[in-house]
């Protein structure tokens, strides 16, 4: 049987590509995509899902959530993503419409619909998944899963300390971890292993209007970025979603781990003991990840959602 995701997400490159993969696996089933302020504004994120939702022909709603973080100015990543979200992609104006009820709603009736089934899975900020907690605490405990694109335990790529979903909205992300949940981080020490080299993308050259559409485009553009110019981008979000398709792809290490929200210098940062005592420890801190099977399975997903293209 296939597993339940529901993805919290901020489209945004890597989300797209998040996406393919979750929606072209058979060990997966998406029952819906929350859209959240991160990447670009909430107004672009929700658009980008309602594109990608026709473009790969799913069936799982998309609703709208937060437009900002819980206490401070908006934060985006538009040098990396372009204004839009989707860099040099260009989707068709979205015929589907989002869903009636608020990301949060979503969340908490999903969950308690299916106490036990659903793997959560937020690859952007973190502020539907600390205002889900506020107003239904229970879902702590309906969750099958809380897996998280997110932080680091040893750099930024926002700034030296913080990785950008974290430091986005540190205040929802220490909800988030402080949550009486135990918390898969799939932070930039794993992601960094998945980088889209020209040897990874020779893979996806036979996959037609999935690559010249939307891979090919979308990936030229995040390589723009300065950080990536040498290895070629990485695929933050799709590892969160390949952790929830296979875990054995991943080695983890238990750890408490806690945000800073007061640092001068540190705000955002994913403050990482993996030697506090077991009874403290929150976190399963992804620390290795088996590359070739990882692009093995993406590569397959990215077939089969080439294959079924809407036309």
């Amino acid at each position: 049987m296939a597993k339940k995701i529901l993805i919290d997400c901020d489209p945004g490159i890597d989300d797209a590509l998040a996406l393919a993969l979750a929606h072209g696996s058979p060990e997966v089933d998406i029952v819906g995509v929350t859209t959240v302020a991160g990447n670009v504004g909430l107004e672009h994120t929700t658009d980008n899902a309602l594109r990608l939702r026709d473009f790969y022909g799913m069936e799982a709603p998309v609703a709208r959530g937060a437009a900002r973080p819980l206490v401070r100015e908006s934060l985006t990543a538009a040098d990396v993503h372009g204004n839009t979200g989707l860099g040099g992609v260009v989707l068709p104006e979205p015929k589907s419409k989002p869903s009636d009820r608020h990301a949060v709603d979503f969340i908490i009736d999903a969950l308690a619909a299916a106490p036990g089934e659903i793997s959560l899975t937020a690859v952007g900020p973190l502020t539907n998944i600390a205002l889900a907690l506020h107003k239904e605490p229970r879902i702590t405990e309906w969750a099958k899963e809380f897996v998280i694109m997110g932080g680091s335990y040893t750099r930024g790529n926002t700034n030296p300390a913080a990785e950008f979903n974290i430091l986005a909205d540190p205040e929802g992300a220490a909800v988030a971890f402080n949550a009486p949940w135990r918390t898969v981080m799939i932070g930039l020490d794993l992601t960094y292993q998945a980088r889209a080299t020209a040897a990874v993308r020779s893979r996806f050259t036979s996959l037609g209007r999935l690559d010249t559409e939307l891979i090919t485009p979308g990936l030229d553009f995040y390589g723009q970025h300065i950080s990536y110019r040498d290895e070629g981008p990485a695929i933050h979000d799709a590892c969160a979603v390949a952790y929830v398709i296979d875990p054995g792809l991943f080695q983890t290490r238990s750890a408490r781990v806690d945000v800073e929200t007061q640092g001068r210098f540190t705000s955002g940062m994913t403050v990482t003991d993996f030697n506090a005592t077991p009874d403290l420890h929150n976190v399963d801190v992804a620390t290795t990840l088996d590359a070739e099977r990882f692009w093995t399975l993406l590569t397959d997903a990215f077939r089969n959602v080439a294959d079924n293209l809407p036309d």
